[in-house]
């Protein structure tokens, strides 16, 4: 962990999701409840109060999934910084295949994207997150991080974040056509039971005019920031 972290901010034993806080988790919300509209500032601030000068700024870990839309992640990190957190990225194995530059992602953030579970013996190279953000997600990642599949270190961390109250915002990147399974739409339906945060539907398909929509990376800041 770097310097200045405060070290009793680690995982529970035997799991290691890069860096999630080891203390209890917070009572199971009920089901259909919304994260609590003050969580992202108040874990911040509860933080600094327990450890000032551990941290000056909040940090933010950002999901990137497998979807032609990744190789734009750059924007949402940049947002991020001028919106003052600071960023560490976590790829899903597929996604280091070529769907974004990792190298210019590691030099923008400073730190290395990871994608791989840690060896025991090396230092945690994130710090706990304040929060966190899928983007883009895609249809394989919403589905096994809904049914609880841990068999990643980017479906780790998600599996973990919302279980120990981290809010999690979500930007799907999803067709259409598998948007309509029922499979997904009851995954949607549980993670929002859990308090995770969607932005829009997204299919990265071209209109009738033959372009594509913007994706909106900022909205997941927006959707973290919003009561």
């Amino acid at each position: 962990m770097p310097g200045g972290r405060d070290h009793r901010h680690g995982l529970r034993t035997g799991t290691d999701t890069g860096g999630l806080t080891g203390r209890a988790p917070p009572p199971p919300r009920t089901t259909g409840a919304a994260a609590p509209a003050r969580t992202v500032v108040a874990r911040y601030a509860s933080r600094v109060t327990e450890h000032p000068g551990t941290r000056e700024k909040p940090f933010l870990y950002v999901v990137v999934c497998a979807a032609g839309i990744a190789a734009g992640v750059s924007k949402l990190i940049t947002a991020a910084q001028e919106r003052d957190w600071e960023v560490g990225v976590i790829a899903t194995p597929a996604a280091m295949n070529g769907f974004f530059d990792s190298a210019a992602v590691a030099a923008q953030t400073g730190r290395v994207v990871r994608s791989a579970w840690r060896s025991p013996a090396d230092p945690r190279p994130f710090p706990p997150p304040d929060a966190v953000v899928v983007a883009p997600a895609t249809f394989n990642t919403v589905n096994k991080w809904a049914a609880g599949i841990a068999d990643t270190l980017a479906l780790g961390t998600l599996c973990e974040a919302a279980g120990l109250g981290v809010p999690v915002a979500v930007l799907p990147c999803v067709a259409g056509a598998l948007a309509a399974h029922p499979a997904y739409r009851d995954s949607l339906a549980r993670l929002r039971g859990m308090g995770v945060r969607f932005g829009d539907p997204y299919s990265g398909e071209p209109g009738p005019d033959g372009s594509r929509p913007e994706f909106a990376w900022t909205m997941a800041l927006d959707l973290l920031e919003r009561p």
